[in-house]
């Protein structure tokens, strides 16, 4: 019944037109904020997915290092063991240190990264290969593979026949303060640039490993890091709880969320920063809910006081307004999720909004919709509904009209 009476009140013509408009304009308000939660909230998934399919395809999905030091060393019983667990699909170890890369003139301090054959299998960098193929060469003749962005520093392509010079620490070196003596060098031929992101296309270039043992003159059973792939996502943290009982705690076991964790958590606290912002749009709205039920209260006086000789109580009238307000709040929240999800499945199918500058992968603002943002919003604007409407109703069900009045 409190429902019907809630119901009837908001459809109903009043008699005051401006309670119309102020009612119109909270409805709208909600709707705008709703959608406009929605829409940012799409967005910055959008966005995530994406940085987290290019971080998925550059770093693997768990990686073990040295707690100190910069190299680890495996045994062949680790090994051994690694093999019997169950959820890895495949592994591979890599020797990383820094460079001097040189062509002619142009000089680039890179991440040489040493990789084995199983690499590929791990990470998806051959899919970001837009220059020349995935070739290592071997030890005595080894290929180079750079990032876009090194590849444009030195002026370098894949097709040149003139090689590259790489400048690497001299692990036998006595005095460091003789440069040519402290470096040693060799000629290496370019055979593809890859592009990820502006963030390792600065940074990094690949080779084989057996060539970068030789370089840095290091045992073939140390190494920078081992880095896996598994076969179930869901039992990830199984398997690196596993792991990590395998390798002692001399050695760090991360997730590719652990090896980025900065950037993660900053890209969580800038949504949920972006949405405590954008829900003061509701709150606003909800100042123009309290003055049209307020003004509501005034017109249906008359109504208020049949009610109560007819026995109602404060709860009864109190409900029936807070109701009101409810409703108020749920149509326009209905009306800007219907708004936000017509917008949001135009903008994925035509990319009507694009972004400006032509350095991205993408050109268009990716969308993601998901089902937890509509809950969400529509739990903030049900929390704000029912907040709006509770000092009206609450007022409602204290004041005692008169029917002569």
């Amino acid at each position: 019944m409190q429902l019907l009476f809630a119901w009837r009140y908001f459809k109903s013509k009043k008699t005051t037109n401006v309670i119309n408009i102020i009612s119109w304009i909270s409805m709208i308000a909600i709707a705008v904020g709703t959608a406009s939660l929605i829409i940012i909230l799409s967005v910055f998934n959008g966005f995530e997915g994406l940085v987290k399919s290019l971080y998925g395809d550059f770093y693997a999905d768990l990686r073990v290092e040295p707690v100190k030091g910069k190299l680890i060393k495996f045994d062949s019983f680790q090994i051994h063991q690694l093999n019997n667990i169950g959820n890895i699909a495949d592994y591979s170890l890599m020797l990383e240190e820094k460079a001097v890369l040189k062509n002619g003139d142009y000089q680039n301090i890179v991440f040489l990264k040493g990789v084995d054959d199983h690499y590929a299998n791990v990470v998806n960098i051959k899919h970001h290969i837009v220059e020349g193929s995935y070739l290592l060469g071997s030890t005595d003749a080894p290929d180079i593979i750079l990032g876009y962005g090194i590849q444009n520093a030195l002026q370098s392509s894949f097709k040149s026949p003139v090689p590259l010079t790489i400048y690497m620490p001299n692990a036998e070196a006595e005095n460091f303060s003789d440069v040519q003596s402290a470096m040693v060098s060799f000629e290496m031929g370019q055979t593809g640039a890859f592009r990820v992101q502006e963030e390792f296309d600065n940074k990094y270039a690949f080779t084989n490993i057996g060539f970068v043992k030789y370089m840095l003159n290091i045992s073939d059973s140390e190494y920078s890091a081992l880095e896996i792939k598994v076969k179930n996502a869901a039992q990830l943290d199984k398997t690196q709880g596993d792991l990590q009982r395998l390798f002692g705690n001399r050695y760090a076991v991360k997730t590719r969320f652990q090896q980025n964790t900065g950037l993660f958590t900053i890209m969580q606290m800038e949504k949920w920063i972006i949405y405590a912002i954008l829900s003061i749009i509701l709150l606003i709205a909800a100042f123009n809910m309290i003055g049209a039920l307020t003004m509501l209260v005034l017109e249906k006086k008359k109504d208020i006081a049949i009610l109560k000789a007819l026995g109602a109580d404060k709860r009864l009238i109190q409900n029936i307004f807070l109701k009101e307000g409810i409703l108020l709040g749920v149509v326009g929240g209905v009306i800007g999720m219907l708004l936000a999800l017509t917008i949001c499945l135009l903008q994925q199918k035509f990319h009507f909004v694009k972004l400006g500058g032509t350095s991205f992968l993408i050109d268009y603002y990716p969308i993601v919709l998901s089902v937890g943002d509509f809950i969400l919003v529509g739990a903030t604007v049900l929390f704000v509904a029912v907040l709006a409407s509770w000092i009206p109703a609450k007022k409602a069900s204290e004041q005692d009209f008169s029917l002569k009045s």
